[in-house]
């Protein structure tokens, strides 16, 4: 088996447990490289420190599988893995629909799967865990003798490591927009065009955090995609409902995601362009007790990270002139790019500019099916707050 060996000075966060090895980390390598194959790594000194997938066309060069020597990855090696990662799910109360392997953090870096009952949505977003794509939708058909499995790898990261975008069904050719259920409502599901892998099971913990603060409160919801926020809002008392995203196919599925839990009467859609109405808004004064703000990421790149708390500082302070003195602001930033620390100190910015005092009630980060390692800092990428707005 091909052999990589470290440098001697910079491999101290793969010591410490990081899966990715980055090419300048890299002193020497005895043997042929093929993209995708595995590889041995060890220290400078020749101490084995993990087996997993090298890509010399990846920034990231390898990514560590496993640090056990005796552990050979095959075809039973990811039905193992994919086996320990339901275990956990079910352990933790996720049962129906969840993250089923949520890469690095569970140990199959690259690889993304989300369970919609019994229907799977897979991700292999790197060229040595594409190249495992069948051992993967075997195990999966193993465990669980799915109703359908369905890729969404239509997705611009693929090309950097020298892969095409892509979707398609890895089983017998399903009816792709199916109906799950989350925290006693029932939402559409589009497998095939819907954004990411057809659904955000990320904020399904979230969702719930609204519970209490919206009974009887006139709320909106702005950047609302399909509208599960504003449903939950709905089906939790709220007076009125008003979500507002630029997707018209959104909106549409807003609507009819109301319908499906007779709320159509209270939860109204519009399409509009948020930004344009979050201001107009302001300057008529308009007031609400319970704004969301659920925006998608602002950046996916560190070049435009200050486009990006500038984009979050002037949606918050909008939200917050928005609201009636004692209402609640919710709000969420997606993209890792934006620590924690971070996005508080943003939502304090705008605080101030705003001339307001604010109160948290609750921080969270993403639901507990998507785990996070305290090593690794992309497994925190979601920031969702609630803060009553005096």
């Amino acid at each position: 088996m091909t052999k990589v060996f470290l440098k001697k000075k910079i491999q101290n966060r793969v010591l410490q447990g990081h899966p990715w090895i980055f090419g300048n980390e890299v002193g020497e390598i005895q043997g042929p490289v093929d993209a995708g194959d595995i590889v041995d790594v060890f220290t400078h000194s020749g101490h084995f420190l993990g087996r997993g997938y090298i890509n010399p066309q990846s920034q990231i060069l390898v990514r560590l599988l496993t640090r056990d020597k005796d552990e050979q990855i095959d075809a039973e090696f990811f039905y193992r893995r994919l086996l320990k990662a339901w275990k956990y799910r079910q352990q933790i109360g996720y049962t129906e629909n969840c993250r089923l392997v949520f890469g690095e953090a569970d140990e199959m870096p690259a690889l993304v799967i989300d369970k919609f009952n019994d229907y799977f949505v897979l991700q292999t977003l790197a060229l040595g865990m594409d190249k495992w794509k069948g051992a993967i939708v075997d195990a999966l058909t193993k465990i669980f003798s799915p109703k359908g499995i369905y890729e969404r790898n239509d997705v611009p990261v693929r090309e950097l490591e020298g892969m095409q975008q892509q979707k398609g069904f890895l089983s017998a050719p399903f009816d792709t927009n199916i109906i799950i259920r989350e925290n006693g409502l029932q939402f559409h599901v589009d497998i095939e065009n819907g954004q990411k892998t057809g659904y955000f099971l990320d904020q399904q913990d979230n969702r719930r955090a609204i519970q209490h603060i919206v009974k009887d409160a006139d709320v909106l919801e702005a950047f609302c995609y399909t509208g599960t926020f504003s449903c939950h809002a709905g089906y939790y008392g709220a007076k009125s409902v008003l979500g507002l995203d630029i997707s018209e196919h959104a909106v549409n599925t807003a609507r009819k995601n109301a319908q499906l839990n007779n709320l159509e009467d209270k939860c109204k859609f519009q399409a509009v362009n948020a930004f344009d109405v979050l201001k107009q808004w302001t300057k008529e004064e308009k007031k609400f007790d319970v704004v969301i703000l659920d925006p998608p990421a602002f950046t996916k790149s560190r070049e435009n990270i200050q486009k990006a708390i500038t984009g979050y500082k002037e949606i918050n302070l909008r939200g917050m002139k928005l609201l009636k003195p004692g209402g609640f602001l919710v709000t969420a930033s997606c993209t890792n790019l934006v620590p924690p620390s971070m996005f508080l100190e943003i939502i304090d910015m705008a605080a101030k500019d705003a001339k307001k005092k604010l109160r948290q009630v609750t921080f969270q980060t993403q639901a507990q099916d998507h785990p996070i390692l305290w090593n690794i800092e992309n497994t925190t990428y979601l920031k969702f707050l609630i803060v009553e707005v005096q």
